[in-house]
């Protein structure tokens, strides 16, 4: 009698450790996709975004001594002035809430009649 010998394709076993090497990679590669996407997406998203209000900033120009919370509690007393002031630094890209004398502060469009505020073309910015 002749034995016959069977040769089988081997199964693959991932250990636990190689379940997590590979989870890690699946992770790795999707958050790169992910961010790949953002990317792409920002330049579109920032340029609609200017375009939604024209494109033009109103400003107040620091007089000396000029505070960005004088500068909230001038435009609008009603509101809490913390609030206004993050709108303000957060709209100007500032890193603290310093201001200096003849710096002109972009505000929220919602304050463009107000009596401090001037346009970016009285200022020459256009």
């Amino acid at each position: 009698m002749s034995a016959a010998i069977t040769v089988g394709s081997p199964k693959l076993r991932l250990t636990r450790r190689g379940r997590a090497v590979l989870g890690a990679l699946a992770t790795v590669l999707v958050a790169a996709v992910l961010a790949f996407i953002a990317a792409i997406a920002a330049p579109q998203a920032q340029a609609s975004n200017t375009a939604e209000g024209g494109g033009e900033f109103h400003y107040v120009v620091a007089q000396p001594g000029t505070s960005l919370w004088s500068v909230a509690t001038e435009l609008d007393p009603s509101m809490d002035p913390r609030d206004l002031v993050a709108e303000i630094v957060q709209l100007n890209q500032l890193e603290g809430s310093g201001v200096q004398a003849g710096q002109p502060i972009a505000v929220p469009l919602r304050y463009s009649d107000s009596d401090a505020v001037v346009s970016a073309e009285e200022l020459g910015l256009d």
